[in-house]
């Protein structure tokens, strides 16, 4: 058993970061690794964990929240037929596949190329953001057939996998390219999430196994502490930023998420040095 001081001290810095977390995510509308990932890093950091193995944790941790709130999701979707089903069915193969392959990544590679990866991700959606024309831009007419698309599902998986994301940005992001509306894109998401987050999490959980250095009640790379205080503190908090997110533009709101996302990069490039 860790000595109590150490459980009080990462509940009350995890109790902080959901409330961030939960404020970002009702005022940017995402609800996934984008905000968690980098508030926990801190959290993480402030609560002493090694830097080896901090990124690895955020990660686990994040996915492991990501499977409740995208079976919510999917499930309010899926009952006012938003979602494509067609494309899940597609993808019930390609995309947890994918996020198995980036568990293996997790579990080998050096804290440093995660950190690498979600700064140049974040990186080029911050700019996407930014740029006010994007919305317009396309990669074909209707999505493409296999196995170019059980390609992009693979890499979808294996991306959101790696950065600790339920790949509704990056779906998102692929869908509008050819040609589909929004709104199914954002339902479909929810459907892609649990295809990421179940194996992410299951494979956390044993890459992670008894390594030394994890932080108090932490199974493999998911730390319980976190996940029982952010999704109740999220569900609590997020309110206030929709709240804020409704006294603005969407053009506004779409520049203060790449703004933030920026910040963000800056921050993970910066650990580097």
């Amino acid at each position: 058993m860790p000595p109590i001081h150490e459980i009080v001290e990462l509940v009350a810095l995890l109790a902080i970061a959901g409330a961030i977390a939960g404020f970002l995510a009702g005022l940017f509308g995402i609800g996934g690794g984008a905000v968690l990932v980098p508030v926990f890093y801190q959290a993480f950091a402030m609560a002493g964990v090694a830097d080896d193995i901090r990124m690895k944790l955020c990660v686990g941790t994040s996915l492991a929240i990501i499977i409740p709130t995208s079976l919510r999701s999917f499930q309010s979707h899926y009952k006012r037929g938003a979602v494509d089903m067609t494309l899940l069915r597609k993808w019930i193969i390609a995309v947890p596949f994918g996020a198995v392959a980036s568990t293996l990544v997790i579990a080998y590679a050096p804290g440093a190329l995660l950190r690498g990866v979600f700064a140049v991700l974040t990186l080029l959606i911050g700019l996407k953001m930014l740029y006010p024309k994007s919305a317009e831009w396309r990669l074909g007419d209707d999505l493409p057939e296999n196995p170019a698309l059980f390609g992009y599902g693979w890499f979808i998986g294996l991306l959101s996998g790696l950065i600790g994301i339920g790949g509704g940005t990056l779906n998102n992001t692929f869908m509008t390219l050819f040609n589909r509306p929004i709104h199914q894109a954002v339902a479909t998401s929810a459907g892609v999430g649990v295809l990421i987050s179940l194996p992410s999490f299951i494979g956390n959980i044993v890459g992670g196994w008894a390594k030394p250095g994890l932080p108090a009640l932490s199974t493999g790379y998911v730390n319980w502490v976190a996940v029982a205080l952010i999704i109740p503190i999220t569900f609590a908090i997020a309110p206030l930023g929709v709240r804020a997110a409704h006294a603005l533009t969407k053009r506004q709101l779409s520049f203060g998420f790449g703004i933030f996302l920026l910040i963000i990069s800056a921050r993970f490039f910066y650990s580097f040095f």
